[in-house]
């Protein structure tokens, strides 16, 4: 080999080098979103909180954190196999009592970000710490409080089923069953997120003020966010031990993170934390994708004629029961 050919050889070798080299870099550079006017990380649009993931891993997968590509091939492939019909694991009896295809509510008409994950919960154990002693108690009595009286008005029905608040608007945030859209709007000082499934706005301010004084709770507990680098972290606490999330009580404290990794996706994490509730905190992570929207409107109480059929159902059984023992002690 010539001199001037081993000179070329070496300069293609380097070449090819460096354009792997810088290929590398760029599949592995951290994504850089966009800022707002107020020169913060913007995360605005509508997103989709739905998920494939269950909250809670499957007892069978042990500490398997991940799926491998191949195991999420066949995932995919059962699933087209099985129809659009499924809703979400949190949700069956939507299913059960709903052809959900025939409302454009099942998941083929839903935007779902991609997830390897086996749980939301990470860690090994990968699904929620049991209940301490005094919080199963507390939880037992509730529920059977509710059991005995839930007929009694309608301030005894759920609060999702009078309209005040959903469970998944949180915090922290759950995909619902379906309408699992949100939309996300910045302004300077504040972040605004609204969801689909029900009318609230939560509102969190990011100027740096204090929480409220701590003998004010609120369905969604008192949020606080601030940004480090492009994440925007909020933490809330005051809540109500109305929303009772997974048997916590006012003690319910919730850290969240939100980091826009791409152009289209959101990573969702929390972490929630009650000494009432849990002998330790524990850890979620959920990916959103961007949803070409719109948010549409969720008119929940107009024509809720179920509440007061329910109720006249309920007064209706209560007498008949009256006369009857009125007659049997004759």
């Amino acid at each position: 080999m010539s001199h001037r050919n081993h000179i070329s050889l070496c300069a293609v070798t380097i070449g090819l080098v460096l354009l792997s080299a810088i290929g590398a870099a760029a599949q592995t550079k951290p994504y850089t979103p966009p800022k707002t006017a107020d020169g913060q990380p913007d995360l605005q649009g509508i997103w989709s909180t739905l998920t494939s993931v269950p909250l809670e891993r499957p007892a069978n997968l042990g500490a398997k954190e991940f799926y491998t590509p191949e195991e999420l091939k066949a995932q995919a492939e059962r699933g087209a196999r099985g129809g659009g019909r499924a809703a979400a694991p949190e949700t069956g009896d939507l299913a059960v009592h709903y052809d959900t295809s025939q409302f454009g509510l099942d998941r083929s008409h839903a935007t779902v970000a991609k997830s390897n994950r086996t749980s939301l919960i990470v860690g090994p154990e990968g699904r929620v710490p049991a209940l301490l002693p005094e919080a199963a108690k507390r939880q037992a009595e509730r529920q059977a409080y509710q059991r005995q009286h839930q007929w009694d008005s309608a301030e005894s029905r759920p609060l999702a089923e009078r309209c005040i608040t959903w469970p998944s608007e949180g915090p922290p945030m759950l995909a619902p069953g379906y309408n699992s859209n949100l939309q996300i709007v910045q302004g300077p000082g504040y972040v605004a997120i609204v969801q689909e499934m029900i009318h609230d706005v939560r509102v969190i301010p990011t100027d740096g003020r204090p929480h409220l004084p701590n003998n004010i709770h609120l369905y969604f507990g008192d949020s606080r966010g601030h940004w480090e680098g492009n994440t925007l972290i909020v933490d809330t606490t005051n809540f109500t031990d109305k929303t009772a999330f997974r048997g916590s009580g006012e003690k319910l404290h919730v850290v969240e993170r939100f980091t826009r990794t791409a152009e289209d996706s959101i990573k969702y994490e929390f972490t929630v934390d009650d000494p009432t509730a849990w002998a330790k905190p524990w850890s979620a992570e959920v990916n959103w994708a961007k949803d070409p929207g719109p948010i549409f409107e969720y008119a929940c109480q107009e024509g809720n004629y179920g509440m007061a059929n329910n109720l006249s159902g309920a007064r209706a059984t209560e007498k008949k029961a009256a006369e009857a023992a009125a007659k049997q002690a004759k």
